[in-house]
């Protein structure tokens, strides 16, 4: 079993920054993959970054160039910084973690879940 704390989120506005946190405890997150996505009120939740266990990572267009996703497996913890913050990036933030997959993308792809840390872009 594995628990996911997400804390970092916040309100900034377009152009600023946030890093967010996911602290997992429990067995094996040096084996996990993990993963981030957002859910914005009326939409469907979407994919934002995922990492492997060794640091392989995939990040969705929306957020290349822009965001960052890292892990520190000696503090089972993964991370988020997010950098030119625009409106259309509020929504919750959610980290997940798999144990079945290498690198997953897909929300059915991921076993355990956080319970999420909004984040605001508004001038």
């Amino acid at each position: 079993q594995v628990q996911l704390v997400e804390s970092g989120g916040g309100s900034v506005q377009p152009g600023g920054s946030l890093r967010l946190s996911c602290a997992a405890s429990g067995r094996g997150f040096s084996n996990n993959v993990m993963g981030w996505f957002r859910q914005a009120p009326g939409k469907e939740r979407e994919f934002v970054a995922t990492i492997s266990w060794d640091s392989i990572t995939i990040l969705a267009d929306s957020a290349k160039g822009r965001f960052t996703i890292s892990r520190a497996n000696a503090k089972n913890t993964v991370y988020l910084q997010m950098n030119s913050l625009k409106p259309e990036d509020s929504a919750v933030y959610t980290c997940a973690a798999s144990t079945r997959v290498r690198l997953a993308t897909a929300p059915s792809q991921y076993d355990y879940w956080g319970q999420g840390t909004q984040v605001t872009v508004s001038s």
